[in-house]
């Protein structure tokens, strides 16, 4: 293979140009996990691989509890699907508390103080409560538990990957917490061989043709266990050789010959985060415009052939959406009516008329 049909293979395994799935529940089991961080731009990333599918229909999903937002890998909130959310937590989380001892004690955050937080929270929230933010910060306080200095989200965080807490249905724009084994009381146990063997195979099957070390960077596992999932699915993976790089993928697959096509992909889609190199899809000199400032926002791309073109924005109008496309390079008029066509995709998603901006 060359480098052009493994980005091509990446755009049909991860339902970009391929779109398989039927629910969002089954494109985030078939991914493993999505990144959540941006809440909209999360739901965007399903509905990109749901072309039938509307931002409510996203939203029913949350609501029937059928993919769960939480912070399994990467110390990082993702979706997950409901099935998934224990054996991908106790698999993944530990090294992530472990990595945050020492910022805990900074905090002057010890296990007397988690211990007395989840007391009060699952008192304040059994029953099927959802409380936002304020809310949660609101308890912690009035019983003397200080949540400033960002001491509030990492009783949340910690609370959450010690399976406690998870995120319930967002109240407008806020995000709410409910208790885990409330939200969800049954969900899929592995044993931990089978867990590293599950998310290899998941991973290579939907992000590959990806390297060993693109599977350590995504799960936040370390190489070791990376490498010992990997092995425990390599009979059921393709192994491609490429530039001097070793790639897995799922053994079944279309000839990438030709799959021309251009996506508005939002910020922190898989596409882009799902990788520790990203040189395959965007050129160096165009990397500090994804993140500009190197301040951790990704913004959102322009994907035409597997390649970053440029970026795009939606500017809100009272009743319409217009879509602002930034180029890297001059692009063509073919080019600017596939973009045309995606962007009114995306208003039928989000149900609102939208336009190219002049």
């Amino acid at each position: 293979m060359t480098i052009n049909d493994i980005i091509l293979l990446r755009l049909h395994n991860q339902q970009i140009s391929h779109n398989p799935s039927n629910t969002p529940e089954e494109v985030v089991s078939w991914m493993g996990a999505i990144q959540a961080q941006d809440y909209a731009g999360a739901k965007c990333s399903l509905g990109l691989r749901l072309p039938k599918s509307t931002e409510s229909d996203i939203d029913n999903a949350i609501a029937r509890k059928a993919i769960i937002r939480t912070w399994p890998m990467r110390g990082t909130l993702h979706f997950v699907a409901a099935d998934d959310v224990r054996w991908l937590l106790k698999l993944l989380t530990p090294r992530i508390i472990a990595g945050s001892a020492g910022r805990h004690r900074q905090l002057e955050l010890d296990e007397a103080t988690f211990k007395k937080s989840e007391e009060l929270l699952f008192s304040a929230l059994e029953g099927g409560k959802q409380l936002m933010r304020s809310e949660v910060y609101a308890i912690l306080e009035h019983s003397g538990i200080a949540t400033a200095n960002q001491r509030g989200m990492h009783i949340i965080n910690y609370l959450a990957q010690k399976q406690v807490l998870c995120h319930g249905v967002h109240n407008e724009k806020q995000p709410t917490y409910v208790l885990l084994d409330e939200w969800v009381p049954d969900s899929k146990h592995l044993e931990p061989d089978e867990a590293l063997a599950e998310l290899a195979l998941r991973y290579f099957r939907s992000h590959g043709p990806a390297t060993l070390n693109d599977f350590v960077w995504w799960s936040g596992l370390k190489i070791s266990d990376a490498r010992a999932g990997l092995n425990s699915v390599s009979s059921a993976l393709e192994m491609i050789e490429c530039e001097g790089r070793t790639y897995w993928a799922g053994a079944e697959h279309p000839e990438m010959s030709s799959i021309p096509s251009t996506f508005l992909l939002p910020g922190f889609d898989e596409y882009m985060l799902g990788y520790t190199d990203r040189t395959p899809i965007l050129a160096t000199q165009y990397a500090g415009k994804i993140v500009p400032g190197n301040n951790g926002m990704f913004m959102p791309t322009v994907v035409s052939d597997g390649q970053v073109i440029g970026l795009w924005k939606r500017i809100l109008k009272k009743d319409k959406i217009l879509i602002e496309v930034m180029p890297f390079e001059k692009v063509s008029k073919a080019k600017i009516k596939s973009i045309t066509t995606e962007a009114k995709k995306y208003g039928k998603y989000l149900g609102k008329s939208v336009s190219l901006a002049d």
